[in-house]
């Protein structure tokens, strides 16, 4: 058990902002891959919390059609949606677990209030963004400074379409902490060829996305 009766009683009261239905879809399977029972099982427990979530699983093996719909390449993950399957590009690769339970619980309410947080300023600068911008947020569950830097990723793939944003517990792939030198965390990658280290002001890694995107069409 991951939610305990305090902690449920807790979450209760925090989903009790919710104004829309939030869907969380999970991709697994049996073996071979590391917390994907565990995901499961966090994910059952949280979306009996409240009645304004609901959770479809998949198996990445066997539902090719799902897996290709939302791009999914790695296990377990979660793709966080709204009431009418609107797909954000929202990602969480790797249980969020530890610190990034407080991630997960943050892309929940905003997706289910459409309250996103931020300054009129940066809003209408992320909403400006017209090319692909891929980030992907390295993390480990141990990290306080992590959720910050996840939240805000995720909050920018949310207000605009042309964003996707990843969590990726870096000790779940390993391969890919060491592809991306990741040394510490938080580390966000922008668009393969640039990185951010730390909990940034949101501001900052816009400014980073600005002169990655001009670096490339140069």
């Amino acid at each position: 058990m991951f939610i305990d009766d305090k902690l449920r009683s807790e979450l209760n009261k925090q989903f009790n902002v919710l104004t829309k239905e939030v869907k969380l879809i999970m991709f697994t399977q049996e073996i071979e891959c590391m917390y994907c029972r565990e995901t499961r099982i966090l994910l059952e427990e949280l979306v009996q919390t409240s009645d304004k979530l609901k959770l479809e699983v998949y198996n990445f093996v066997i539902d090719k059609d799902v897996v290709e719909l939302y791009k999914i390449d790695k296990i377990p993950a979660i793709v966080i949606l709204d009431e009418n399957n609107k797909d954000y590009g929202i990602r969480y690769y790797g249980i969020p677990s530890g610190y990034e339970f407080a991630s997960l619980l943050e892309d929940i309410k905003m997706v289910g209030t459409d309250k996103v947080g931020l300054s009129n300023d940066v809003i209408e600068r992320v909403k400006s963004i017209d090319k692909p911008v891929h980030l992907q947020v390295f993390v480990t569950p141990t990290c306080p400074y992590c959720p910050s830097a996840v939240i805000t990723a995720h909050k920018f793939a949310y207000l605009n379409s042309n964003i996707t944003a990843d969590m990726i517990e870096a000790t779940e792939f390993p391969h890919l902490a060491r592809k991306y030198n990741v040394m510490g965390v938080p580390r966000t990658v922008i668009n393969e060829n640039d990185f951010v280290e730390g909990a940034v002001p949101e501001d900052y890694l816009l400014d980073k996305i600005f002169e990655n995107l001009a670096e490339v069409s140069n």
